[in-house]
């Protein structure tokens, strides 16, 4: 059985980094930066969609079962505004959107992977 810790070496965070509860010094903990980038119960799941390429709305949409356009306007505004996702607006009757992964949200990609193995892990742990 393949685990998460068989698989990955982590070293501990530095307390300096994360440990304060001044709320001016927490913006800087890497941790909760990450977390803030792609926290939220849809954010890791779009991220998971267009790691397989460029989506429309529409495509997003569909494949993300429980949102409401709404919502995943909303999601893909924060994940632009954070430098996550690239829009792309082609003016064209009906107007067309497409979303892909800038290459800063391409380095999610092993954040996510292990995520899933520890997931996976832990699932089987259970």
């Amino acid at each position: 059985m393949e685990t998460y810790s068989d698989t990955f070496t982590l070293n501990p965070l530095p307390e300096a980094d994360c440990s304060t509860s001044h709320q001016s010094d927490r913006n800087s903990c890497p941790v909760e930066a990450t977390l803030g980038a792609i926290g939220g119960r849809w954010k890791v799941l779009i991220l998971h969609e267009l790691f397989n390429g460029t989506r429309r709305f529409g495509e997003l949409h569909r494949s993300l079962h429980g949102i409401t356009q709404k919502m995943l306007t909303q999601q893909l505004r924060e994940m632009e505004r954070d430098g996550l996702v690239h829009r792309e607006v082609y003016m064209q009757v009906p107007p067309k959107v497409e979303y892909s992964l800038t290459a800063l949200g391409k380095t999610l990609q092993p954040v996510l992977d292990a995520m899933h193995l520890w997931g996976k892990s832990y699932l089987e742990q259970k």
